[in-house]
């Protein structure tokens, strides 16, 4: 199961939020970059980072400090937050980011999903964010009334490398992961899922590495490695495995 530190861009700053809420951002580093290179130097083999002015705008916002993450790092990250457009994902795949991350454009536009993930194969994910099972977009503003459940199908037949599926209600909280749904749906589709949101205690670390024969091959760390409830090093020694997960 591959462990993945998050990096969270607000105005150029490494910070995080609670419950996806833009007013409660708490800035952890001026210096992102710096923060990338100390989770890669504690084991990271992957970074999840996420524009959120990106996600709020529709279109990217963070492109300097995405630059600086990708000149300092070694080793590869993902990337989310206002990728709306096949013109995006291709100037950030070829800015060096290694797999960029559908939200709101997967849930708006299948076609465009398609055609990336045709296009770029393996190299497009997609997150799905749910508040009470039912998926939210627009920067988690805006919750529909289609069920992640049923999202998650849609993306696995266009195509996606994997589904990154976050339990709004637990994002940022430190109350434990949502387990049961997480599984669920890692159970209905047959591409990898990764665990957000909620993690808060190694405890938290073993009882989703349950979920590997499920189907769930990776797990977001945010808050916790930033508040000092989950160290990076050991997580990464007790859960993550040799191989590539995704």
């Amino acid at each position: 199961m591959l462990v993945m530190p998050a990096i969270d861009l607000k105005g150029g700053k490494c910070v995080r939020l609670y419950q996806g809420d833009m007013g409660t951002a708490k800035v952890y580093s001026d210096c992102p970059e710096e923060t990338a290179l100390r989770w890669q130097s504690l084991g990271a083999r992957m970074i999840h980072v996420v524009d959120l002015d990106g996600a709020m705008a529709g279109e990217p916002r963070n492109l300097g400090a995405i630059s600086r993450i990708l000149e300092a790092l070694d080793v590869p990250i993902e990337l989310g937050g206002g990728i709306r457009s096949e013109e995006v994902v291709e100037d950030y795949l070829q800015l060096g980011v290694s797999k960029v991350i559908l939200g709101t454009a997967a849930y708006q536009n299948r076609d465009l999903l398609r055609r990336v993930c045709k296009l770029f194969p393996g190299r497009v994910a997609v997150g799905i964010d749910a508040k009470n099972g039912f998926v939210a977009v627009q920067g988690w503003q805006e919750v529909t009334d289609l069920r992640a459940m049923d999202l998650a199908r849609e993306l696995e037949e266009a195509g996606a490398n994997h589904i990154i599926y976050t339990d709004i209600n637990r994002d940022g909280a430190l109350t434990g992961p949502n387990l049961d749904a997480t599984g669920q749906l890692a159970e209905a589709v047959g591409i990898p899922v990764v665990l957000s949101g909620g993690m808060h205690s190694h405890e938290d670390l073993r009882a989703a590495a349950r979920l590997e024969g499920k189907g769930v091959r990776g797990l977001i760390l945010g808050r916790s490695i930033y508040e000092g409830t989950i160290d990076l090093a050991r997580a990464i020694q007790e859960v993550q495995r040799e191989g590539d997960a995704l």
